[in-house]
Order: structure tokens, then C-alpha cells, then sequence
């Protein structure tokens, strides 16, 4: 193999498990985190959760 192959492969390799890392840091992101539902109605009522209730 050529020198230049070598640092592309390199290059690509590095890319390739950045986008694993990122795609799995945002799956578990946005696990955790759900979207609001469209249903939910604003009440006089906090329905807030307090920190600790994770």
C-alpha cells in the first residue's frame, strides 16, 4: 500500500467511528430526553417534576 492510501484509510477510519460515536451519543440523547407531546395542555397547574425525580 501506498503512503497516501494508508492516510486516507486513516482519514476515512477516524470519520467513520466519530459518526458512530455521535449517532450513539444522540440515540441515547434522545432516549432520555422525549419529545413533548402535541396533546399536552397548558393548566394553571405546574406539572413540572422537581431535579431529583431521574
Amino acid at each position: 500500500m501506498s503512503l497516501m492510501t494508508t492516510i486516507v484509510m486513516l482519514v476515512f477510519g477516524w470519520l467513520s467511528v466519530a459518526a458512530a460515536m455521535l449517532w450513539g451519543v444522540l440515540r441515547i440523547a434522545r432516549r432520555h430526553h422525549p419529545a413533548p407531546r402535541p396533546e399536552a395542555q397548558h393548566t394553571s397547574k405546574s406539572s413540572r417534576r422537581p431535579a431529583t425525580a431521574h
